[in-house]
């Protein structure tokens, strides 16, 4: 096998920041037209009662200055170096076993496999669960950039999992303004817990931001200005009665038509968009309420390479109520991959490639104590 780089999740948290990812995303959205996503694969896998195996493919072109060597005046343009492509192939390959919490393992496992685009050779192999978590994160507060409402300042957070530190520090990077964030999760231990994680970074204690828990959440979601969700819920949290004119949601949690985070009147009043069309019949959010003819699809005002690209309208006023909802796609992955190998590329010490896949650290990383759930592929 040809060579290529190991990055797992101490580089991938070492290697990026909220608003480069968030920037990196914004881009590939913004060119999703030379991206190919084929349709999810999900296979299961009989030998282990409710195993599976899920991969995620996508590919992208070279963009168009990329594509011949020289321009039409015959000046030389960038070209792609022997270990940085102009376009690239990647996967995601997801393994999903049930029972292995029986064994100490994490139910959801995952790695990316990153090539080159023009010659198949193996670039990078990398943790899929920690990219999985930062480019999620980023396609949230991607989506706030053009939904929310100028200079927000009260975050409600729903969930405390693992996705919930990420979607915290990539709102605030889009929108430096958030100076209070409001925990809300089932479990109180684990809301106190994130809170006292998040004051001990420089993010909160530095900038003088507050870090606050609640037991009630329709009294934080009625003052808030932006309003996330991440959790496992299969009953509505968050009722659309609650929400006041001016505040954005984002739902990250659900992933299948028998989960949903908000209620069928948060969706009606809302202007609603998502980050990718199977949203709309993958999440209970969406496709509850088209099924019972609450809302028509042509509720759901468009996607976010629409709103990156300006083919359709985003926020309109301060005063609308807007939802975004994500399911995750492949393009995302292949974005954030690619900006983790560009970078590790560029801050490599060697320059030569290797021979084998070598990791950039010389020991392997415990095991979270966080066992990942499928909202996080």
């Amino acid at each position: 096998m040809e060579g290529g780089l190991v990055v797992e999740k101490e580089q991938i948290r070492s290697i990026l920041c909220y608003s480069a990812l968030v920037d990196k995303l914004q881009e590939a959205f913004g060119s999703a037209r030379t991206y190919t996503m084929p349709e999810r694969h999900h296979h299961e896998i009989h030998t282990r009662p409710g195993g599976s195996l899920l991969l995620m493919p996508a590919w992208s072109q070279p963009s168009p200055d990329q594509k011949d060597d020289s321009d039409e005046k015959g000046k030389p343009q960038r070209k792609a170096t022997p270990h940085q492509p102009k376009a690239y192939i990647g996967t995601k390959l997801v393994t999903v076993f049930p029972k292995n919490s029986n064994k100490g393992l994490a139910s959801v496992l995952g790695v990316y496999v990153l090539s080159c685009g023009e010659t198949g050779r193996p670039l990078a192999l990398m943790n899929g669960t920690e990219l999985t978590l930062w480019r999620t994160a980023c396609v949230s507060a991607l989506a706030a950039r053009y939904l929310a409402r100028a200079e927000p300042g009260l975050m409600v957070m729903v969930g405390a999992g693992a996705l919930a530190p990420h979607l915290i520090q990539a709102h605030i990077a889009v929108h430096p303004s958030i100076d209070t964030i409001i925990v809300w999760n089932r479990t109180q231990e684990r809301a106190s817990e994130l809170a006292d994680a998040l004051r001990r970074l420089p993010l909160f204690f530095e900038s003088f931001r507050s870090v606050l828990t609640t037991q009630d959440l329709e009294h934080s979601v009625r003052a808030a200005d932006m309003v996330v969700c991440a959790t496992m819920a299969d009953e509505a949290l968050v009722r659309g009665q609650w929400l006041q004119s001016g505040v954005h949601v984002s739902l990250v949690g659900s992933y299948k038509p028998s989960m949903r985070e908000c209620d069928d009147e948060a969706v009606k009043l809302s202007r609603v968009y998502v980050d990718a069309a199977a949203a709309v019949l993958e999440s209970g959010e969406l496709s509850g309420p088209i099924s019972r003819g609450v809302v028509s699809k042509a509720h759901i005002l468009g996607d976010l390479a629409d709103l990156v690209r300006s083919d359709v309208v985003g926020r309109q006023s301060p005063d609308d109520v807007t939802l975004f909802k994500s399911v995750g796609c492949a393009l995302e992955d292949l974005a954030a991959a690619k900006l983790v190998y560009e970078i590790a590329l560029s801050s490599s010490s060697s320059s030569s490639p290797s021979s084998t896949f070598v990791s950039h650290s010389t020991r392997s990383d415990p095991m979270s104590p966080h066992t990942p759930t499928v909202d996080e592929i």
